[in-house]
This record gives structure tokens, sequence and C-alpha cells, in this order.
């Protein structure tokens, strides 16, 4: 029965669903979707006095069937690892070549000179190449843009992992050369295991993924160790002029002993890592060792230092153990075994055109070739399908994000796609 509720203060009315959660507050709501299956919709309601009361509503959602494919953007490119676009250009993608250049694609067609080249200055065989590419929230005022590659020369002979910041040229297709600046660098033991993505947070902070420095099976234990950089996601600030600094939110700013620049650890290697620009979630892709590949999903609300486990835990296993401490260890929402794949790419909560999609985290295999989504919702991996019409018949690399929040798959051998549907 839906009892009449007394009359509540402005912001005093919580609609939430069994098994999607809170979905908002107010006198009305609408919402993209909802999860296939049987809803228990509440509504509570909160008075001056404190008082609260409630009403509810059943509610079943039928799934719809997926109308939803890949048209071709371009081919031919040189092993791109990522595609992206500066925040608000609707007119231009960038794509990364693991070989050293960054080129555009404006207006669809494949621009002939690159934005950026470093085939010069960047070390190329294995997991190494230019890796990363992140513009500046303030893009379109700053001309600030970041790359992070790996590069010939260091004391060790992997060489080292580089963040480097750029400026555009007076032409808005060419960066200028001259204007590289150092921020970081950091000695490679292995050639493997390079993590190498960069982004923004909503935060305005520029993360990078690190994997745990290579080998097999965490050689260097620092998967567990806060005292380096490796295995971690870090977090900086490079608003201004000189390298980077700490924030001070960091989980560790002020730690006598661990690196103040980690902001969550315990990862293997996250080759591909995303924001869901609506919510601010941070969705993980973490490939794994021999056995399982976990996706891990970090709150906006989280204040860092969670540690996803590597090399106590390969996905929700222990690693090379019947048992494990897992005291303070925070796992992998999913995981999946290697009869399945080889190795996770990550991708994005798709906030694009397609409805049938909107809101599900997509992510692929790398020698799998097939893509999968899930939504997440009171905590967990819901709602999980294989997306057929997403299999683009290749070595999946990245997934993309253009300013307009669509999404794009990436392919080893050279092509991009666009998710088109309804």
């Amino acid at each position: 029965m839906i009892r009449r509720m007394a009359r509540s203060p402005a912001g005093a009315l919580t609609w939430s669903s069994s098994l999607d959660g809170v979905l908002g507050t107010g006198t009305s709501l609408t919402v993209d979707s909802l999860s296939a299956g049987s809803h228990t919709i509440t509504l509570q309601a909160t008075d001056l006095g404190g008082v609260a009361n409630q009403a509810t509503l059943l509610l079943t959602v039928t799934p719809t069937t997926p109308n939803i494919g890949l048209t071709p953007v371009i081919s031919g490119l040189s092993s791109p690892v990522l595609l992206t676009a500066p925040p608000g250009d609707l007119t231009r993608l960038f794509i990364v070549e693991q070989s050293g250049a960054v080129r555009i694609i404006k207006n669809g067609t494949l621009l002939s000179t690159p934005f950026l080249s470093l085939s010069d200055s960047i070390s190329t065989g294995s997991e190494q190449g230019l890796l990363g590419l992140a513009f500046a929230p303030d893009y379109a005022t700053s001309g600030r843009f970041y790359v992070s590659y790996t590069n010939k020369h260091g004391p060790l002979a992997a060489g080292t992992s580089v963040i480097e910041r750029y400026t555009v040229s007076n032409n808005a297709d060419l960066a200028n050369t001259a204007s590289g600046q150092r921020l970081l660098t950091l000695d490679d033991p292995y050639d493997n295991h390079n993590g190498g993505m960069i982004a923004f947070g909503p935060d305005g902070y520029l993360y990078y993924g690190m994997g745990d420095g290579g080998g097999g099976g965490d050689p260097l234990n620092s998967g567990q160790d806060r005292s380096d950089l490796f295995a971690s996601m870090l977090r900086l600030d490079v608003s201004g002029n000189g390298a980077y600094t700490i924030p001070a939110s960091n989980p560790y700013a002020t730690h006598p002993t661990f690196r103040h620049e980690l902001w969550n650890y315990g990862l293997r290697n996250p080759w591909r890592w995303s924001f869901d620009r609506q919510t601010g979630d941070l969705y993980i892709g973490d490939v794994g060792q021999g056995a399982h590949e976990e996706i891990d999903i970090q709150l906006a609300s989280s204040g860092g230092g969670e540690n996803y486990g590597w090399h106590t835990m390969e996905g929700f296993s222990c690693y090379g153990a019947a048992n494990c401490n897992q005291t303070g260890l925070t796992l992998p929402k999913l995981d999946y075994d290697h009869s399945q794949g080889c190795a996770v790419t990550g991708g994005y909560v798709y906030r694009g055109s397609a409805t049938t999609l909107r809101g599900r985290y997509l992510y692929a295999d790398y020698c799998g070739g097939w893509v999968r989504s899930f939504r997440f919702a009171g905590g967990a991996a819901t709602d999980q399908r294989d997306e057929p019409g997403l299999a683009p018949g290749g070595s999946i690399t990245s997934f993309g994000e253009d300013a307009a929040g669509e999404v794009y798959i990436v392919t080893q051998g050279g092509s991009v796609y666009r998710i088109t549907g309804n």
C-alpha cells in the first residue's frame, strides 16, 4: 500500500531502487535507465522534525534487445593504443600510436602530419612505446597536454618511464615540439608492465597508472611496497609551471616513508582505466599474471589508499597459494579466468547516445577478442552480459571516449570503430 505522506522540505524526498540503489532526490524523478528485473522503488520523505516515512512501488523492467554495433572510423594506423579528445572539442579525435606519433582525425579525415612525433625518443618492443595522452582541463586556454612513454635512456637496461608536458603551437593541429618539459621519470627494471595511461580526474589532478615494474610474479615485491611508485596509481598536481606537486589530500601526502604521489596501490598492470564522466567513479582494468583478470572500482567519494591486493592475490584468488591473508585488501568487483582470455582491456562507463548501453561499463579481452558489459549497482557488478555486436574481430588494445561521451574501440591491427545504435 502507498500511503499519503506529509509535506516535506525541499531535498528531503529520496528515491531509491532495490536493484540500482539511490536514484535521486526531489518531488519528481527522471532516470535514463534501470537494470532489468523486479525493482522495489522506495520514496522516503523526511519532515522538518526528522520523522521519516516511506512509500514503495513494485516495478518490473523488461530487458530490451540491444540494437548496437560498430561503425568503422579509420584503419591503417600503426599499433594504436589510445583515443581521446580535448575537452569540448567536437571535431577532432586524437589517436596515440605506440610507435611514437599522436595522430588527428579531423571532421572524419586523418591528417597526414602528426600532431606530435616522439619516435626518436621512445623505446619500443615488448610493451614499451608511446602509451598515454591527456589534455589539461583548461586546454582551450592553456594549450597544455601531457604524454606518457618509455624512453631509451636510463641507468637500467629497460630505460625509463616518462611523463612530459607540451603546449600546442599557433597551429591548433600541431604541437609545439620545443615546449617539452619532463615532469617525472622512473627507471624501469624490465620492459613490460609499464601501465602508462594518464588522465585527469574530476578533481583536476593528473592520474598515472604504473605497472609493477615487470618480470613475472612481481620479482621486485613492488605490489605491496608503498616506498616506491610501481604497482600504483599516482595522483599529481601539474597546474603549476614546474614539474608537479603533491595534492594535500593524497592519502600519504605527509607520510615519512611511503611515496607521497600514491593514490592507491597493489596493482599489477593497470593498462587501461577511466573515470565515469557522470559519477566520477574510477574503473581500473588490471591485467593479471597467469590465471585471472580483474576490474577494480573506486568510488568518487574515496579518499584513496586502497590496496588492490597484488601480489598477495590475483583477482579473487590467492596468488601461488591455497590461502592468504586478505586483511585490508580491496577485492575486485569482477574477475574472469584465462579460459576466457589473457589480458583485460579496461573501457568506459558508456554515456553516449545509444540508450541501451547508457550506464553500462564496457571492457574487453585482448586475446579473447570479445566485449562485455555490466552495471555497477549496490556495490556489485550486476546485469553482466556479452556484447557480440561490439566485437571488432581483432585484438582490442583500448577503448576511447570523445568530447561528447561517445565511445570507440581500438585494435592492434590499426583500426578504430565508433559504437553506434540506440
